[in-house]
């Protein structure tokens, strides 16, 4: 989808569009391709995953969305941002305290790393060893709790997309 986004973008001249969506701006800018992409299709008047039909069928409704948004894209860069500023500020400011509130995300991380360790290979290798029949997690639960973690510790950008996907189908 995204090649034909950025040759009707580079059609119009619409550069900063064009960068954002070729991530010339750097890999980290997914979220804002991201954005841009749900943008376009918005002013489209489609949504994101039917925008490349509606490229291929209509290029110049398409055309005409990527030049509103790339009159918005210095806003949305401006917001990007800011946010990534307010995250590297929460950052730094766990850091400075150091102890829990520093520790809470790695610990968390290496705590769903050995939970799936466990469930996987270390609890069959222990019964195996001493030959005993110690009960694993439940799947659902193992899930459900990896991504309650995930949701916490990437901002709910997770779970936010996960119920975006849903509430679209």
């Amino acid at each position: 989808m995204v090649p034909a986004l950025i040759a009707i973008a580079a059609q119009v001249g619409a550069p900063m569009i064009e960068k954002i969506l070729a991530r010339k701006i750097g890999a980290a800018g997914a979220s804002l391709a991201t954005d841009v992409i749900t943008k376009i299709a918005t002013q489209a008047g489609t949504t994101p995953d039917r925008l490349n039909d509606l490229a291929a069928s209509s290029p110049e409704a398409v055309a005409k969305a990527i030049r509103e948004v790339e009159a918005m894209s210095p806003e949305l860069v401006a917001l990007y941002a800011a946010g990534l500023e307010g995250q590297f500020a929460l950052l730094q400011a766990e850091m400075a305290e150091g102890g829990w509130k520093s520790a809470w995300r790695p610990l968390g991380m290496y705590f769903v790393i050995f939970l799936w360790a466990w469930q996987v290979v270390l609890l069959h290798v222990a019964n195996a060893i001493w030959k005993i029949a110690l009960p694993p997690m439940p799947w659902d639960q193992l899930i459900y709790f990896s991504g309650l973690y995930m949701g916490l510790y990437m901002g709910g950008h997770t779970i936010k997309d996960v119920v975006a996907k849903m509430v679209a189908k």
